[in-house]
């Protein structure tokens, strides 16, 4: 009987956040209403108020699921018992957008951040959460790269501060970019070729190198 209590209520957390992400999608996180979840999700207030602090946690917890199956391979990368961990930035790089291309949901929830959220008033917590989450993957990325260095993966004078800049903002705009200009460029596709090609620029652009100069030389 508890097995079933606890199942049933795992069950209604799951369909409280699938009726969140479809209600922020269609009307703005700002414009949603805890009574506008509920109604959708066929629950009363009280019931979202058990699983969930408030619209900004419910938000949160909205996001981080579709996050889950980067979090393996984010792991593997800062594990210095890695044998590849240039492949597993790859590959955490290739799967963000490749699968935000394919997958409906992982699509609606970052459109939902990108272009249907305002971080004002009860979502000003979730803004310091998102710019923690960034610093954080910032820093995350700069130990992966730090351990493809030590695995002869990457140039030993890589600036893997700038380059983890770098490649955030890659993989951010792309996102960015599939979701404003849909059919502009086939993510599902062309994924890993953008992928490589932007470690390909990390790996030989000297600009990168620490005590690089990118400024042009004189005659």
């Amino acid at each position: 009987m508890v097995r079933r209590t606890k199942e049933e209520a795992l069950e209604t957390r799951a369909g409280i956040l699938d009726a969140a992400e479809k209600v922020f999608f269609e009307k703005g996180v700002s414009r949603t209403s805890l009574a506008d979840i509920a109604q959708a999700a066929g629950v009363t207030r009280g019931a979202i108020y058990w699983h969930f602090a408030n619209k900004g946690d419910l938000f949160t917890e909205m996001f981080d699921r579709v996050l889950l199956p980067l979090d393996e391979l984010k792991a593997a990368s800062i594990n210095p018992e890695e044998a590849d961990p240039l492949g597993r930035l790859v590959e955490i790089c290739t799967l963000c957008l490749r699968d935000t291309a394919a997958d409906p949901r992982r699509r609606r929830v970052f459109d939902i951040l990108f272009l249907k959220c305002e971080f004002v008033e009860d979502m000003g917590p979730v803004m310091v959460r998102y710019q923690t989450n960034m610093r954080e993957g910032l820093g995350k990325i700069e130990i992966g790269l730090r351990n493809a260095i030590s695995k002869g993966q990457m140039p030993p004078d890589l600036d893997t501060k700038l380059a983890a800049t770098m490649l955030h903002a890659f993989v951010g705009g792309s996102l960015r970019d599939m979701l404003f200009l849909p059919d502009s460029t086939d993510f599902a596709e062309h994924a890993q070729q953008m992928v490589e090609a932007m470690f390909d620029a990390l790996r030989l652009s000297p600009a990168l190198r620490t005590g690089g100069n990118s400024e042009p030389k004189k005659a």
